[in-house]
C-alpha cells in the first residue's frame, strides 16, 4: 500500500514512523537518515518495529540503533524502549529516540 500526504511536520509533537524488520539493510539506513532529519526539527520521535518473526526485531533495533549512532554529526539521542507484543503471528516493539 502506498500513502501520499503533505503535512507541516512543525504541528506534529512526536512524529511516528514504522519500520518491518524483515526488510532488508537499505530500509535502515533509510530510515536512519529520516530521523536525523527530522529530529532537527522536532525534539523526539517514534519508532514502531513488527515483524511476523519475533527474533527479527531485536536484531533490526540494535543495527538501527548501531547505524544512528554513527552518524558523524548526530546529537546525543537518548534511545527508549517502549510497549511491545504481538497482534495474531506479527510482532511489535515501540521505540522512542529523544535529543539528550
Amino acid at each position: 500500500m502506498r500513502l501520499e500526504y503533505t503535512f507541516d511536520l512543525a504541528k506534529v509533537s512526536v512524529p511516528s514512523f514504522s519500520v518491518e524488520a524483515s526488510e532488508g539493510p537499505d530500509k535502515l539506513f533509510k530510515l536512519c537518515t529520516l530521523v536525523l532529519n527530522v529530529l532537527a526539527e522536532s525534539p523526539k520521535i517514534e519508532v514502531i518495529f513488527h515483524s511476523p518473526n519475533q527474533g527479527d526485531l531485536k536484531k533490526k533495533m540494535e543495527a538501527f540503533e548501531r547505524i544512528l549512532s554513527s552518524a558523524p554529526s548526530a546529537p546525543k539521542l537518548i534511545l527508549s524502549e517502549g510497549e511491545s507484543g504481538s497482534l495474531g503471528s506479527s510482532y511489535f516493539h515501540w521505540v522512542q529516540i529523544a535529543k539528550a
